[in-house]
C-alpha cells in the first residue's frame, strides 16, 4: 500500500520556505561603494535643502507640547542585527511609549508590526508630519552617520525582530534605509509579509538605478500619501 504523506505543520512550512527562498544580497563592490557616495551627497544636500523645514516643524512641535523633545531617537535593528538609535521629528506625546501597552489589541498591523490610524498618542503637527513623511526627516543624520542608507528595508524595533522566522530576518542581511520598496509600494497599506517579501526582492535586485527610481517615488509621496499614519 502507498505510504500515506503526514501532513505539514506551519513549522515545516516555514522551514521549506527559508531553503527554497535563500536570499543572495547583491554585494557587488562597485555597487556598495557608489551607494554609499549616493548617501553621503543626498544627505548633505538634504540636510543643508532642508533646514529651514527643521527650524520651523521643530518650533511647531514645541509649541503644541513644550514637556518633550523635538528629535525622538528610538532603538533600532540594523545589519546583521547590530542596534542604533535611529532620529525621528517626534509625532507623538512626550509619554508615547508607556501607553503603548494599552493600545496594542488595537493594533491593526500583521505580523511582528505595531500600526493604528488613529492612534490618540499622536499629536496634531505629528499627523500632519506623518502624513507628509517629515517626520523621517531626521534620518538624514543617520545616513550620514552609516546606521542607514538612502534605501533599504525599514529598520525594526528590537521587540519586533525577536518574533522573526529565520526567512524574515534575511531583512537585516543589508544596511537599512530612510526608504524602500514597501513605502513607495502601498505603506501602511501593506501587510508584514507582503513587506518581508518587497524587502527580500529589492535586497536581490538592488542596483544604482533601483535605488533612485525609488528615491524619486519618496519625492512625490512627501506632497502627502494616503497610505502614511
Amino acid at each position: 500500500m502507498p505510504s500515506i504523506a503526514e501532513p505539514k505543520t506551519e513549522t515545516s512550512i516555514q522551514q521549506t520556505q527559508v531553503v527554497q527562498k535563500k536570499v543572495q544580497p547583491n554585494n557587488q563592490a562597485g555597487y556598495l561603494l557608489a551607494k554609499r557616495c549616493v548617501d553621503i551627497a543626498g544627505a548633505i544636500v538634504g540636510l543643508l535643502v532642508l533646514f529651514v523645514v527643521f527650524l520651523i516643524v521643530g518650533l511647531l512641535i514645541k509649541l503644541e507640547d513644550p514637556k518633550g523633545s523635538i528629535f525622538f531617537s528610538q532603538k533600532r535593528v540594523g545589519k546583521n542585527g547590530e542596534e542604533f538609535n535611529m532620529y525621528k521629528f517626534r509625532s507623538m506625546v512626550s509619554d508615547a511609549e508607556a501607553k503603548l501597552a494599552a493600545l496594542l489589541e488595537q493594533n491593526e498591523a500583521t505580523g511582528a508590526m505595531f500600526k493604528m490610524k488613529n492612534d490618540p498618542r499622536i499629536t496634531k503637527i505629528g499627523r500632519f508630519i506623518r502624513k507628509t513623511s517629515i517626520d523621517e526627516l531626521p534620518q538624514l543624520i543617520n545616513v550620514l552617520k552609516g546606521d542607514m542608507s538612502l534605501v533599504g528595508p525599514r529598520p525594526p524595533l528590537v521587540r519586533e525582530v525577536i518574533e522573526y522566522t529565520e526567512y524574515q530576518m534575511q531583512r537585516l542581511l543589508v544596511t537599512p534605509g530612510c526608504t524602500g520598496l514597501w513605502q513607495v509600494s502601498g505603506r501602511s497599506n501593506v501587510g508584514f509579509e507582503e513587506m518581508v517579501e518587497l524587502d527580500l526582492t529589492y535586497i536581490t535586485t538592488r542596483s544604482l538605478t533601483a535605488d533612485i527610481k525609488i528615491i524619486c517615488r519618496t519625492i512625490f509621496m512627501l506632497f502627502g500619501s494616503k497610505n502614511a499614519y
